[in-house]
């Protein structure tokens, strides 16, 4: 299988996507449990949510699934959230904590190191060539990392998950401005029944960390999103529902639409002069 999907666009603003894929080779496949082989942990569809929104901007999308190797983990395996509940660089269990390898199946150390060769290197090999493709034309560059979860998963926070979720690392990964302003955006979609949240249980994931570098002229920022305001159940077979999907699609077009105006209209080089 092709690990990577890069469609190029020209504007600073990249987006990737790093858990809607499905793609499971079948070796690996037939080593998943019955309820692993569910994918219960994909970001649903995310790929379809966010499809024409922005129409010149850059995508990467990883094809493999979570549960194959994540992509929004470092490739060391370190937690991201110390002391907290999550998954690793290659899950043992699902969101919920259950197991999802067949008894003795489970990946070991030769397994994580060929699956980091084999897809999470691509992925991001692609993703550093996009970002500084866009930074040598614009002078700096935007990733905007797209994500979906259920909006309850008690092992790993408490009630219900905000419609909105975004992370900036605690504002270390982006120019003040943009995170400002894609607040602002949220919070405006808070008139039509919305939530939203500003590093909250979901600060940005390796992804948003890594490459989000201001100084640099690299800005990144997470959107994690809450299934429940897209699907029809968060349940099998987590489908799409059009008329929920299109009326948040409305607001996360203006997300786009606000980062990208941001970047375009100089403020991401203002804000980095004025933090040296």
């Amino acid at each position: 299988m092709t690990p990577v999907k890069v469609t190029r666009g020209s504007s600073p603003v990249l987006l990737t996507f790093p858990h809607s894929g499905t793609e499971v080779p079948a070796e690996i496949f037939a080593r998943l449990n019955e309820r692993g082989q569910q994918l219960t942990d994909t970001d649903w569809h995310v790929d379809r949510l966010y499809s024409g929104l922005l129409p010149n901007a850059t995508k990467v999308m990883a094809r493999f699934h979570r549960y194959v190797i994540d992509a929004n983990r470092p490739p060391s395996g370190e937690s991201l959230y110390p002391g907290q509940a999550t998954t690793g660089l290659v899950p043992d269990t699902d969101f919920d904590g259950n197991p999802i390898w067949r008894e003795g199946e489970a990946p070991g150390d030769v397994d994580m190191t060929e699956r980091r060769d084999a897809f999470h290197k691509p992925y991001h090999d692609a993703i550093a060539g996009e970002l500084e493709r866009l930074r040598a034309e614009h002078g700096f560059a935007v990733l905007y990392d797209c994500h979906s979860i259920r909006a309850w998963v008690p092992r790993l926070f408490e009630g219900r998950l905000p419609d909105f979720n975004i992370g900036t690392n605690q504002g270390a990964s982006c120019a003040p401005i943009l995170e400002q302003r894609v607040a602002e955006v949220c919070a405006a979609a808070e008139a039509d029944g919305y939530s939203h949240i500003l590093n909250g249980r979901f600060r940005g994931g390796w992804t948003t960390r890594h490459y989000g570098r201001p100084r640099e002229g690299l800005h990144a920022i997470q959107m994690e999103l809450a299934q429940v305001a897209y699907l029809l159940a968060e349940e099998p077979p987590f489908a799409y529902d059009v008329d929920k999907a299109e009326d948040l699609r409305r607001h996360l077009g203006r997300v786009l639409q606000v980062i990208e105006t941001t970047a375009l209209e100089g403020a991401l080089t203002t804000s980095e002069a004025e933090n040296e």
